[in-house]
Order: structure tokens, then sequence, then C-alpha cells
């Protein structure tokens, strides 16, 4: 979730009923008219206001979020754990710099508000404080950031899966559907498997005719599974699976916070990285940086955990860049659903993303760019995700808008599903 003077959309009387987590925000602020939100986000509604004087976050925050899953989402990521707030319940004192979290009654808690800016530029000053200077966007991190960063994969790592349940952290998933410590073939396999039966073929169903105009079917999925047996096997750690700029918080004191836990899961930790270098798109010496940071940290968190880190990292990036074709095409639909379709400049803007997207699918990674961030051989990658290998089978920008439109001309993204732009 970020937050910026310019994303806030506040609900007022005269817009929309208040939802009952918007009330439970005015009670516990207060004064309801200091109320905030709902605040961008796909996974949760959330509402910002000040802390009372007798909260026991007023201490350390000027102000406090709360937090409530939106209903009827289509999820694009496994999940792993029920609660969020239990999880990060679970981390205090164990992860340098994650929100603080206090409950409140009846199982309602409250996340401390990190105020700052986002390492996409973005601002997170509540109206009235000002705004700070913005974090540039595509500036490279400092060092300090980059220290901060490593100190935070050293102590995810650490934390013992187990020592969560024993915390009564409880996970969605049946202990069945869960693999064996260490198997990190069968971990890509499963996530492999969650992308093609429920985001592309079950919940994929409404756009398989923009889907077939793009080009796209699941073949790159197969051949990815195919190649998943090949993972090392490394043992299972605490994975954040959302280390994006917007999730990155440098506060007033230049200090980096690690936000929006929603996707945490227990799985392979190398799984965590690639995640993170396919979401922040460093430049390519920044991202060889930050991979050998990884590694240093892991290793000495845990023994064994970057073990054939160099040989199994392009796998995932593929992995990460098919993943990203399937749910892309799906969120820019809903993104552009009903009157967003014809905001001026709206879908020209998100064809060029998507364009962007298929061509870093189709490409064939064997001994190409991920190996500069390893120094290994590289593994085969995802070309063929739209139907041929190479850039030619890739559709242009001009295609791209075609498929659109002509998919708006005959179909609607299930008004349920429509997130918040984010």
């Amino acid at each position: 979730m970020i937050m910026s003077t310019e994303g806030i959309r506040a609900m007022t009387a005269d817009a929309a009923p208040a939802s009952e987590v918007r009330r439970r925000a005015g009670e516990l602020s207060r004064d309801s008219r200091r109320v905030i939100g709902p605040l961008n986000g796909y996974h949760h509604e959330t509402y910002a206001f000040p802390l009372p004087e007798e909260s026991e976050l007023s201490a350390r925050f000027e102000r406090a979020k709360l937090r409530a899953p939106r209903p009827g989402l289509l999820w694009f990521d496994r999940r792993c754990f029920a609660s969020e707030d239990l999880l990060l319940t679970a981390l205090q004192g164990r992860i340098t710099r994650i929100p603080e979290i206090i409950e409140v009654g009846g199982g309602v808690h409250l996340q401390g508000f990190i105020e700052g800016v986002t390492l996409d530029g973005g601002a997170r000053w509540l109206p009235g404080r000002g705004l700070p200077g913005r974090y540039p966007l595509g500036r490279g991190l400092s060092r300090r950031h980059h220290d901060q960063l490593e100190c935070f994969f050293h102590e995810l790592v650490s934390i013992d899966p187990k020592a969560l349940e024993e915390r009564a952290v409880k996970r969605v998933c049946a202990p069945a559907d869960r693999t064996d410590d260490g198997d990190s073939a069968a971990f890509l396999d499963r996530l492999i498997g969650f992308t093609e039966g429920q985001v592309y073929r079950r919940h994929g169903a409404p756009y398989q005719r923009l889907f077939e105009e793009l080009g796209v079917d699941a073949e790159a999925l197969v051949r990815l599974r195919k190649r998943a047996v090949e993972l090392r096997r490394r043992p299972f750690s605490l994975l954040h699976c959302d280390l994006h700029r917007k999730n990155l918080i440098v506060d007033r004191r230049g200090d980096l916070w690690i936000i929006d836990w929603e996707l945490a899961m227990i799985g392979d930790p190398l799984y965590d990285l690639a995640t993170h270098l396919h979401l922040m798109r460093y430049p390519r010496r920044e991202a060889a940086g930050v991979a050998h940071r990884w590694q240093r940290a892991v290793e000495r968190a845990r023994e064994g955990s970057s073990y054939g880190w160099e040989d199994d990292l392009p796998l995932l990036l593929a992995y990460k860049r098919v993943q990203s074709v399937y749910t892309d095409v799906i969120r820019t639909a809903l993104l552009l659903g009903g009157r967003r379709v014809r905001a001026r400049g709206a879908l020209p803007r998100a064809a060029w993303r998507i364009q962007r997207v298929l061509a870093a699918a189709a490409r064939d990674t064997s001994g190409g760019a991920d190996q500069e961030l390893t120094g290994a051989a590289g593994a085969t990658g995802a070309a063929g995700v739209t139907g041929a290998a190479g850039a030619a089978g890739v559709p242009s920008y001009r295609q791209v808008v075609a498929a659109y439109r002509n998919w708006f001309r005959t179909a609607r993204p299930p008004e349920a599903l429509t997130p918040s732009a984010s």
C-alpha cells in the first residue's frame, strides 16, 4: 500500500455509505472528520488517522492505519498466512523497521503509520504535514539502504518457520498442500500450478479472448514446470514476496522500512530475491550487487540457504516474467474497466506497459541478461509465452491497443473484482 497526497481518496458521507472498517476508524480516531481514506491499495481497505494521546502507539507514531481485507478479490499470488496482523505481531522485535502493531479489542489491530517517501518517488506525508523532497525515481539505493536491505534478508531467513506456528500464526493452505522443507522444486511447481490453474484458467476465463488476441497461452508455464525439477534444495524460510519500491519506505531519519506483508509465505529463500529483483528493476550492476549481498546475508543466517543460487536464479526470474504476463493482462483489464477505459491516455500508457511485459517474458534468457547477475551459464527462459519464440512472436504496441479495444467492446471485467488504483 502506498500513501501519497495525490493518491489519497477520501470517502465522505456524500460519496458513499461508510463501511464497517471506516466506522471503526472513526471510533478509534475520536474524530471521524480526521480519518483519511480509503487509501490506494488492492488487497485491503485502509484508513489513516491521528492517534489519540492515550494510544500505546502515540509515543512513537503520529498516525495509525486500520486495514481490513477486501472481499471478493482476484488473488494473483498464492497466499500462505490467514492474517497479516497476526504475522506482524509475531515478528515484532525480530525484524527491524516493520510497522509496530497493537490489538485494540475484538481482533482489531492498528499499525503505526510510517511517514516518509517510497522508493518509487512517491510521498507518504499525509495532508497538513507538508511534502518532503521526493526520492528520485530511478535513483539507485544508497549504501545505507543496501546495508539495511541486507540486514532485512538476514533477519528474515534467521526466523524459524516453526516458531511462527508456535505463535499462533495460522496458515491458509492445508498441511497436505504444503511442500517439504527444502524442496525448492516442489515449491516452484506449486507456484506455477497456482498461476496456471487459478489465474490463467479459472479467473482468467472471462479474458480468454484477450489472451488469444495477445497470443498468450499456458505453454510457457508447461516449459517452466519441466525445468522446475532441476532446482537445488535450500532450507525454507519466511519470505516477504512483495518487496517492490512502493513497499520500501524511507522515513524522516533516512531509514528503510518494510511494509505490506499480505503476500508473505514460507518457501525457498531464493524466490524472495527473484521477486525483489523482478519488481525493483534495478540497473544491471546494482542488481548484481543486491544478489551478492543477499547471498552473504542468508548464508550467515542459515547455512545452505543460497546453495546453487547462481544456477537457479535465472529460472525463478523467468517464472516471475511469465507470471507477470497473466497477472498484468488481467489487472490492466480490471483497472481500465468501465469509465477508466475512456480516460485520455489511460489505454495507450497501459498498452506500452503490457507490450514490455510480453517482450520480457518472450525473451530467451539462455546466456543472456540473467547470466550477468550471477555469472552462471543461465537457464532456458520463457521464450514462447506469446506463442512463438523470440521477439517476432511479441505483439506490437498497436496490436496490444487493438486487442484491449476489441475486448472492451464485447466484455467487461467483473465489478466485484475491480481493484482500486494503485
